[in-house]
């Protein structure tokens, strides 16, 4: 079964992150109205970034990671703009990672196995 990390543009600009394991049936969901939260009221969206992944923990991560990132960073993935993704994250676009609550920086994308593209993280030394 595949897992889909979804971004959506609603009608006021916004971006909306999710996951779901049917990303068709999810997006006429939130086109209807039918799951009340930050969509319902920010009608009509419009789907501009799909990602899919083997497991469900995957998907909520990187969904997660996303939510965390800023509307540029963001703007970044949508239009797979790697570069401008890099050059945000390293500028101050540092995280926290999920696991453990360590100060993280993205520092490239490396293409998975699948195909797809995922983070590479690097440890943030403070110390120095």
């Amino acid at each position: 079964m595949a897992f889909h990390v979804y971004i959506l543009r609603c009608a006021d600009g916004s971006y909306y992150a999710g996951h779901t394991d049917n990303l068709e049936s999810r997006i006429a969901a939130h086109h209807h109205s039918a799951i009340l939260g930050f969509t319902s009221t920010r009608r009509p969206v419009k789907l501009v970034f799909s990602e899919q992944f083997q497991s469900r923990a995957d998907a909520i991560g990187r969904e997660k990671q996303i939510k965390r990132w800023s509307r540029a960073k963001k703007q970044a993935l949508i239009n797979s703009d790697w570069n401008r993704l890099t050059e945000l994250s390293k500028s101050g676009g540092s995280t926290s990672s999920p696991r453990t609550g360590q100060e993280l920086k993205l520092s490239l994308m490396l293409e998975a196995p699948n195909g797809s593209l995922q983070p590479c993280w690097i440890p943030t030394n403070r110390s120095s």
